[in-house]
């Protein structure tokens, strides 16, 4: 099955907790903070394999979770980092958020992109050891993962694709110019997917061919699923349009030409301005050579004629695809800049519903994620950091009475105190 968009859910790993634990050994009695840091979460990786066609695997295995790293432990021991997980993509996946921008193209073997960060592992207690204090009673949890949904979608990877209306013969031209074995029968949307195929020539040369189905008229409005299918034909380097010119279902091969144009320009202009060749298919029909002729003195085109059931002008029209293939050069693929902000992390949203006030933003959710409320010191250290950072003085002046609510990243709930 041929699957070309999904819908999925990434969690990188969770950092693994610090450890809180005092060296004690026989006469040794100040032997001091020895718990070691939490290790990192794991990433979620797309990375790109040539083995992989669709994104078949990962619609349907859509929730997609990289490993947690360990708690540290006594002695100063590190806990081991979580497993980065790697998801296998085909060439030519572009990563989505929901709301439409591209994060990521990735194109070529080996390309990858981290989709979901592993947390920071929380630090043990003897990373908080200085002059001041030389027992620190106080550790950190692991840092969440990042958590997100996402939005793959694959425009297909391939030299030359095969346009045209349906029944115009393209399967089965793809069928003799390599080894693919597309479903063909006497019917339109016989294809219902694109079907791709390797061709080598007799002196090595080889490329891939893709049989783009779904194109009629309304196609770059969706009709006939044609936007979907058209997307595939942008990553293609030559499009070799097919005319039946037999006209075996009763239509005109100069009106079959001119929608298939106009379907690509209004999809793309880019469509329309590639390099693409004509090919006159279906010759051995009779009053095809009528039509060539017709076809010819209507639109100055001279296409290649072929006949595909017959094989009759294949191997000439293989070497006539290599030689401009040979004169192309490779697609390239231009994602966007993004003009990065750097913002001061610290900062923090205010705001009040009925009685109650909600306080936000990346640093102080970070905070309060990673402090242990089981212990006092942890308390304390994230109550000064509120207060380093304004939160205190911004109640203050927001008008916050004794005993009001206040509700921190969501999850953090306290009374207020003037004091």
């Amino acid at each position: 099955m041929f699957i070309d968009r999904a819908k999925i859910y990434v969690r990188g790993g969770s950092g693994g907790p610090g450890c809180l634990s005092f060296r004690r050994e026989k006469y040794i009695p100040k032997g001091g903070p020895d718990g070691g840091n939490g290790g990192r979460g794991g990433n979620v990786i797309f990375t790109v394999s040539p083995s992989v066609k669709t994104l078949y695997d990962v619609r349907f295995h859509p929730h997609i979770r990289a490993g947690n790293g360990a708690p540290g432990e006594p002695s100063h021991r590190f806990g081991r980092d979580g497993k980065d997980l790697k998801v296998l993509v085909p060439p030519g996946t572009m990563v989505y958020t929901e709301e439409g921008e591209l994060l990521a193209d990735l194109y070529g073997e080996n390309d990858f992109y981290i989709a979901a960060k592993g947390g920071r592992g929380g630090r043990g207690n003897a990373a908080f050891l200085s002059n001041s204090n030389r027992a620190p009673y106080i550790r950190e949890l692991g840092e969440p993962g990042e958590e997100l949904t996402l939005i793959l979608e694959l425009k297909l990877i391939a030299d030359v694709g095969l346009i045209g209306l349906p029944n115009a013969g393209k399967s089965t031209l793809l069928s003799v110019l390599s080894r693919a074995n597309p479903k063909i029968a006497a019917y339109p949307f016989t294809t219902i997917e694109p079907n791709l195929g390797a061709v080598v020539s007799e002196r090595g040369f080889s490329f891939v061919v893709a049989d783009l189905p779904g194109l009629i008229e309304g196609a770059s409005r969706g009709t006939g699923l044609g936007d979907r299918f058209l997307k595939h034909a942008e990553r293609n380097r030559l499009l070799v349009h097919l005319v039946d010119m037999g006209a075996v279902e009763g239509r005109d091969p100069v009106d079959d030409y001119r929608v298939i144009q106009k379907e690509l320009s209004h999809y793309d202009e880019t469509l329309a301005e590639k390099t693409f060749l004509v090919v006159a298919n279906k010759m051995d029909v009779t009053g095809a050579d009528e039509n060539l002729k017709r076809f010819k003195e209507s639109l100055g085109i001279d296409p290649f004629p072929v006949s595909a059931a017959t094989q009759e002008g294949i191997k000439e029209l293989k070497n006539h695809i290599i030689t401009a293939l040979e004169a192309l050069p490779p697609v390239t693929v231009k994602i966007p800049e993004k003009i990065i902000v750097y913002e001061d992390k610290r900062k923090f949203t205010l705001s009040k519903e009925d009685d109650v006030f909600f306080v936000d933003g990346v640093y102080i959710r970070k905070t309060i994620q990673m402090t242990d409320f089981h212990l006092e010191a942890s308390v304390r250290r994230c109550t000064d950091i509120m207060e380093k950072i304004g939160i205190f003085q911004a109640l203050k002046e927001a008008g916050a009475r004794e005993g009001d609510t206040v509700v921190v990243a969501g999850s953090y709930e306290f009374f207020y105190r003037a004091d």
